[in-house]
């Protein structure tokens, strides 16, 4: 069976330039999102660009039967992961109670269940050829998050997991990053319901393509966290020491002030 590197989410954003970073380094690539159009035309570039045509499924990721069906479809291709990119996610803004519960019960399925399905139904393969998982968390994965309290948690489990899996299959040969970009301008915002570019910090934003690159080096040199800009990991840092009951409400409002207005 010929080894592929899968990526979900790869539509757009990180997720278009993790594909774009793995080409270029030689992987052979599956793309997975529900938008076809954009699947095929980011293929067509990277074919263009002298690569093998990646593979492409298009399909929706909160589907039960998602990971079950791109089994089905890999085996039936004759192709099997050697590297899994499990950075397909979504977040929603505004007070958990006011959302919707069925598109907060999709960010899970998304978020969490899906990166898990297919985190572990490929170790096997990961472990003979010697591979490993990336999977996209985020710097929310450290603090809680009104305003955004499902996303934030999705990615905290993101983060838990992905260093529990970093030292559980490390003598499997197979290696495991959580990458934890802070701010990157995408459409996440748009289907989050922020405001955009309004909403990001020039001291910690990155352009999706850094972020890629950055995530790509790190989990090639089988880092277990890997968080891309300095004004990140300084973020971090100073939050170790900012308790919560001073912490939360200083999210909660920069959260209120990021939404769009309506």
């Amino acid at each position: 069976m010929r080894p592929i590197t899968l990526i979900t989410g790869a539509s757009s954003g990180i997720g278009a330039e993790l594909a774009r970073v793995f080409a270029a380094h030689g992987h052979d690539l599956l793309l997975i999102a529900r938008r076809a159009d954009k699947l095929n035309a980011l293929a067509e570039e990277i074919a263009a660009q002298g690569r093998r045509r990646p593979e492409v499924i298009s399909i929706d990721l909160s589907r039960r039967d998602a990971t079950s069906t791109i089994c089905a479809e890999l085996k039936s291709r004759d192709l099997e992961p050697d590297i899994i990119v499990n950075n397909a996610g979504f977040g929603l803004a505004g007070p958990a109670a006011a959302l919707s519960l069925e598109e907060q019960i999709a960010m899970i399925d998304v978020n969490a269940r899906a990166l898990t399905e297919l985190s572990l139904a490929f170790v096997e393969s990961l472990q003979r050829r010697r591979g490993g998982i990336l999977n996209v968390a985020s710097v929310a994965a450290f603090m809680p998050g009104p305003g955004l309290a499902v996303y934030y948690a999705s990615k905290a489990y993101v983060l838990s997991f992905s260093q529990a899996l970093h030292q559980e299959l490390r003598h499997r040969g197979i290696r495991v990053t959580a990458l934890c970009p802070g701010p990157v301008p995408t459409g996440f915002q748009a289907r989050a319901g922020l405001r955009g570019e309004r909403a990001q910090s020039a001291l910690m934003s990155l352009p999706a393509e850094r972020v890629a690159q950055i995530g790509y080096h790190g989990f090639m040199r089988g880092r277990r966290v890997v968080v891309p800009g300095m004004g990140n990991r300084v973020g971090l840092f100073v939050l170790r020491f900012v308790p919560n009951a001073v912490l939360l409400p200083l999210l909660d409002w920069g959260t209120r002030w990021a939404v769009r207005a309506t």
